[in-house]
């Protein structure tokens, strides 16, 4: 089930459908809204497939996809491969990352944070912390 509060968010692409997909870094899946799809999908597409790295990115990072919906009760069906890949079992965990959803089972979940406590002021230092980026962060 998709929280009401996030599914009132989720509005304007709720007639739109989404994509969902493996995650690239992570043990969990991403929950892409269609216009987010499509506009990075216009990047990949851009990509030279005559170089065989940029046709293994492809394959890789299309493995899985699947265009899901959420139905009219406010529930997501999540295709038996994409569990399996993610390991949800019982509880699961919607987190907002930016123009996407990720979506964790709730002890991998708990893990990866507490992973990333231990080394995000340094990555925080490093990604954001740029004096010299022009792009109005700070």
């Amino acid at each position: 089930m998709i929280p009401a509060v996030l599914k009132k968010q989720l509005s304007a692409a709720l007639k739109d459908g989404f994509v969902l997909k493996r995650a690239v870094f992570q043990p969990c899946l991403e929950l892409y809204p269609m216009s987010e799809w499509n506009t990075l999908m216009a990047k990949v597409n851009k990509l030279n497939r005559f170089k065989k790295k940029n046709n293994d990115f492809i394959r890789r990072f299309t493995a899985g996809v699947k265009v899901v919906e959420v139905d009219n009760a406010g529930r997501l069906l999540i295709p038996k491969d994409l569990i399996v890949f993610s390991g949800i079992t019982k509880e699961v965990v919607l987190a907002s990352a930016v123009n996407i959803i990720e979506i964790w089972d709730k002890e991998k979940y708990e893990q990866a944070i507490d992973d990333a406590t231990l080394d995000f002021a340094d990555l925080a230092e490093e990604v954001m912390g740029q004096d010299d980026d022009d792009n109005g962060v700070s």
